[in-house]
């Protein structure tokens, strides 16, 4: 692990988003997050499949019968870049659902063009 803290930076909706979840879930999907700022990882963070390699990680949380999600990438180096936070309301397969893939697409895309556009103006 680094001894640096990276910052994060919320794409979208994703902070109003994982500020809804219930508390317990909060409390570990912002351990995992906090351990990605530090250069390290959660147990429960898995590569996000459909992405290759291991930079979108997730982090899957049940509680109360729910199952939640928070979707991030430590792609960057100087920064972690969260992309989506949801709830999965299908109860067939354990895929992630294809609007969602959508979504977390769009927000890497915009995530690669917020990092740069951050890296030269903090002369990186």
């Amino acid at each position: 692990m680094t001894t640096g803290r990276k910052p994060t930076i919320w794409m979208g909706s994703s902070l109003d988003d994982l500020s809804a979840f219930p508390e317990e879930v909060k409390f570990e999907m912002g351990f995992a997050l906090h351990l990605a700022q530090m250069g390290g990882k959660h147990e429960s963070a898995k590569p996000l499949r459909g992405f290759g390699g291991g930079s979108i990680l997730e982090v899957v949380s049940d509680f109360d019968g729910d199952t939640f999600r928070a979707v991030y990438t430590v792609k960057f180096q100087d920064a972690v870049y969260v992309l989506h936070a949801f709830q999965k309301k299908s109860k067939r397969g354990i895929g992630t659902p294809k609007q969602d893939m959508e979504l977390i697409r769009r927000r890497l895309k915009a995530a690669e063009a917020h990092f740069r556009e951050w890296s030269k103006s903090n002369g990186k």
